[in-house]
């Protein structure tokens, strides 16, 4: 996968738009996260939108509380969450504030730090040799936070100036597919989910433990 232009950090604007804009967006895009001499990144290849107080699959579905603040705050930060005290998942909050809203990311395919990556994972070095080895790295919500080593604590991180933000890379799919939410019992015939076509990362139809935001 070839880059295509000079990495710039996304502007709050960005995410200052209707969710599905935003998801559409998203794919193509980097998740970074960026310590020093620990930078750790991925190609965004599936994620979904959950959108506001009347969609029962939204956190914010029961209304304000202080688990979901951040889903009603200023666009563009990092709304993480423990899923069913297993996996931390990463969502981009947007729309204006005070409405609820943000973007879980699904799936990453691995572009910077893979061997760092593949240890935290608790995986062989030698998987990043191995296309379809290194595709599963990052392929699936929990998985994604462990390799990049997005935590609780990243949680109301500012996605456009802090350690975890979302880069432009010039990098876009030829195809888009979209497809119902997955992982989750209700809001399931919503087709907020978006992935990159045919993108061996993308986590596919199967539901996983718990559910996204």
């Amino acid at each position: 996968m070839a880059r295509k232009s000079r990495p710039r950090r996304l502007p709050r604007s960005f995410y200052e738009r209707p969710t599905l804009q935003v998801l559409e967006g998203l794919i193509g895009k980097v998740l970074v996260h960026d310590l020093p001499g620990r930078r750790t990144s991925g190609v965004i290849v599936e994620a979904e939108a959950y959108i506001g107080e009347d969609d029962p699959a939204c956190h914010a579905a029961p209304g304000p509380t202080r688990r979901n603040a951040p889903l009603y705050g200023p666009a563009g930060v990092a709304y993480v969450y423990l899923n069913y005290g297993i996996h931390n998942l990463v969502n981009a909050v947007t729309e204006g504030d005070g409405f609820p809203a943000a973007v879980l990311i699904r799936a990453l395919d691995p572009l910077e730090g893979v061997e760092l990556i593949a240890r935290r994972r608790g995986m062989r070095a030698a998987v990043v040799d191995v296309d379809q080895s290194r595709a599963g790295l990052l392929r699936g919500p929990g998985n994604l936070t462990v390799g990049l080593g997005i935590k609780l604590s990243h949680n109301q991180t500012d996605l456009t100036t802090g350690v975890v933000t979302v880069e432009d890379h010039g990098l876009a799919p030829q195809a888009l597919t979209w497809s119902e939410r997955i992982g989750i019992r209700v809001g399931t015939d919503r087709p907020w989910r978006c992935s990159w076509s045919q993108h061996p990362a993308v986590s596919g139809t199967r539901a996983y433990r718990g559910g996204p935001i």
